[in-house]
């Protein structure tokens, strides 16, 4: 019996010691990329840097106000085609489509989610860019080269379509098949038992599909950077070219080095990058905890 105390004990202190590494990791990122942006802080407050619309290294201008919104652009871009597509899609494959068609489907999300984000960018840049270009904007009568925000929201909503329809798939299999039941055989049609029971039922595991989606659309680097323009602007429709954040760190770390600030400049772009997804994340962990607590 001591024995089998000792062995829990050891268990025990071995998964809180793993538990802290975990967490210790999280706290050296922030406090590394938090001291090597502090010569940047110490020379301008952080409302300047962040509000700011000037990037000029050279003169000592980091305003990151052009990159924080070309980031935003790109994401909600990204984020308005590929939620409704992968709901329906999702919806279709579990309560629509034959047992064929979804053993067929699904294994090919996962081969979609491993190719290399650099084939989707070169895609984006063969197909979708000149689309955009040649053909969307000039529908609204406007010429442009077709690099732009608007590119890589779609170039970034194709790479996420695999994850949230995997995971989407599988929270919907997961509702009990009596719910369904139960609705139809109240009179409920199938497309209103999915929309006010299945689509219900599933909201949280559908949030936390579409927040996975976003914390990898915030980090997608080489992509996006393929067709966005990567000129440093606040764009004003979808159609201005953007820089995002991974981009400006992708672009130019490494590179220029001896101008004053600038590597702090670029480590701070990191810092900001990871309090986004850190912020979002954990604003979403909240409301999914209220919604489960509703359900």
């Amino acid at each position: 019996m001591n024995i089998r105390l000792i062995k829990d004990s050891i268990i025990q202190k071995v998964s809180a010691l793993l538990l802290l590494l975990a967490l210790s990791v999280v706290l050296l990122i922030v406090f590394g990329l938090g001291s090597k942006s502090l010569p940047l802080l110490q020379d301008q407050s952080i409302w300047d840097i962040l509000s700011q619309s000037v990037w000029s290294p050279l003169k000592g201008d980091f305003g990151f106000l052009p990159f924080i919104m070309g980031t935003v652009w790109v994401t909600l871009i990204s984020l308005c085609i590929a939620v409704p597509l992968c709901i329906l899609a999702s919806v279709y494959l579990v309560e629509y489509a034959s047992a064929r068609l979804r053993n067929f489907v699904l294994p090919l999300m996962n081969v979609l989610a491993a190719i290399p984000p650099v084939l989707y960018g070169v895609w984006g840049v063969l197909f979708v860019v000149p689309i955009v270009g040649g053909w969307v904007a000039p529908l609204f009568g406007l010429s442009v080269t077709g690099y732009s925000v608007f590119s890589g929201g779609i170039v970034l909503a194709v790479m996420i379509f695999p994850i949230m329809i995997s995971i989407m798939v599988e929270v919907l299999q997961t509702i009990p098949q009596d719910l369904k039941f139960a609705s139809l055989s109240l009179g409920a049609t199938k497309w209103e038992t999915i929309q006010k029971v299945i689509l219900k039922k599933a909201k949280p595991g559908i949030i936390a599909a579409i927040v996975l989606a976003i914390s990898r659309a915030f980090g997608e680097t080489i992509a996006v950077l393929m067709v966005c323009g990567n000129i440093p602007q606040v764009p004003k429709s979808l159609f201005d070219a953007g820089y995002p954040i991974p981009a400006l760190i992708a672009n130019n770390f490494g590179e220029m080095m001896s101008i004053p600030l600038y590597d702090s400049a670029l480590m701070f772009a990191a810092l900001l990058l990871f309090v986004i997804i850190f912020g979002f994340n954990l604003i979403s962990r909240l409301i999914l905890n209220r919604l489960e607590d509703k359900i």
